[in-house]
């Protein structure tokens, strides 16, 4: 029931200055795929979560589950399915309770396999998340958290403004 199965290494931190953190993407040949304007719906289960994302560039339909792994977030996701339709999201989604609801508006850059946003999120404010991502497990969870730690200091977060909880646990 997947498109793809996948684990990623995200760093999440608050972001004073986006237009630095833009800056120096931009000097580094970021590619920028545009601003997504993304309504989250969260719905109970019983292991992570499960999420429905409605955006003008990303929609998915994603169960996960996240751990703290050493100075980052590590995740492991059991179903992605990307631009699902109506009749997948009532077979998946009917009956379980909506928990959240989290709204932002996301700038989305890519340097190879790392993914970057640049988040305003209603009610919480501006963050940088830097997502580390392998696709079919040829780079392993060192080299991830070796990228992320290497654009952490490149896009200048400062350990005290990291975040370790998700935008709903804010």
């Amino acid at each position: 029931m997947s498109d793809k199965m996948y684990a990623d290494i995200t760093i999440k931190a608050r972001c004073y200055e986006p237009a630095e953190v833009e800056s120096i993407l931009r000097q580094h040949n970021a590619e920028y795929k545009g601003l997504d304007n993304q309504t989250d719906t969260f719905y109970k289960v019983e292991v992570g979560k499960l999420k429905l994302r409605k955006g003008t560039i990303e929609n998915v339909l994603i169960h996960y589950n996240r751990f703290w792994a050493g100075g980052a977030l590590q995740t492991e996701v059991m179903m992605y399915l990307k631009n699902p339709g109506s009749a997948t999201i009532d077979a998946v989604c009917h009956g379980l309770e909506v928990t959240s609801e989290i709204r932002k508006l996301r700038k989305i850059y890519f340097i190879d396999n790392v993914k970057f946003h640049i988040d305003q999120v209603e009610g919480l404010g501006q963050f940088i998340e830097i997502e580390a991502i392998d696709l079919d497990g040829s780079l392993g969870t060192e080299t991830l958290k070796q990228q992320c730690s290497y654009y952490k200091d490149l896009l200048l977060i400062e350990d005290e403004d990291l975040i370790n909880d998700s935008y709903i646990d804010l």
